[in-house]
């Protein structure tokens, strides 16, 4: 096989920032790195990839063995290649971030990887260059949610108003005003109004919706200005 000569070898690897709303707060799921350099340390979910595998079925394959989920919002973000990012060899990182809905996640390998969800105004230190990547993704995360209707990949089948509200909420880091965020998000036409409500928050309680799976896929890529700028919500 001919190989270009002079050449130094270098390592691809993939990271996975994997979001996720839990009905209250934004997530990130982490992991306890499994060995050495700072082993035990908190890491987002990656590894290297593989002799004919391609970049995105690489990420897909990372977060199926974590998760056990296909087929979720996962979109490239950035690759990082500082020359001493990785203290045991030039590994250049490519990132994808993830959207997921907790309800769905069957599959917490906590023995293997000592997984878990950590709030995201919350975050411990992270190896490497991982808190970076993170804050590059929670902006990517705010400038897709303002122009395409994303968010609703963290969402249960069914859900409230103001469980949508406090999504936005942690996303943007403001608050929003109830009645011109409901008038805001029903005037979009991509919600199906139920019959039930969910009691547990209220006594009123609040009614309950679900997506409307048609318009919301033949909205997703010309849906613009859902949030052009967070403060005329307030």
């Amino acid at each position: 096989m001919t190989r270009y000569s002079g050449q130094s070898r270098m390592l691809v690897a993939v990271d996975c920032i994997i979001f996720g709303f839990d009905g209250e707060k934004l997530k990130l799921l982490l992991i306890k790195r499994g060995f050495e350099p700072q082993k035990n340390k908190w890491s987002l979910m990656g590894g290297f990839v593989q002799p004919g595998e391609g970049l995105e079925a690489a990420a897909a394959r990372i977060l199926h063995k974590l998760t056990g989920l296909e087929g979720v919002y996962m979109e490239q973000l950035f690759a990082f290649g500082e020359p001493e990012r990785d203290p045991v060899e030039r590994t250049i990182s490519v990132t994808y971030f993830a959207l997921i809905d907790i309800n769905q996640y069957v599959q917490q390998l906590t023995d293997e990887y000592k997984a878990e969800w950590v709030d995201l105004d919350s975050l411990p230190d992270l190896i490497f260059d991982h808190m970076e990547m993170v804050n590059m993704a929670k902006e990517k995360l705010r400038y897709k949610a303002a122009i395409h209707p994303i968010l609703f990949e963290l969402l249960p089948s069914k859900f409230t108003i103001p469980q949508l509200q406090l999504l936005y909420e942690g996303v943007y880091d403001v608050t929003f005003d109830k009645r011109n965020f409901s008038r805001k998000v029903l005037s979009t036409g991509l919600l199906i109004k139920q019959k039930d409500k969910e009691r547990l928050s209220s006594k009123r309680g609040a009614f309950y919706y679900k997506l409307d799976k048609r318009k919301y896929n033949a909205k997703f890529n010309a849906f613009l200005n859902f949030v052009t700028d967070p403060g005329n919500l307030r």
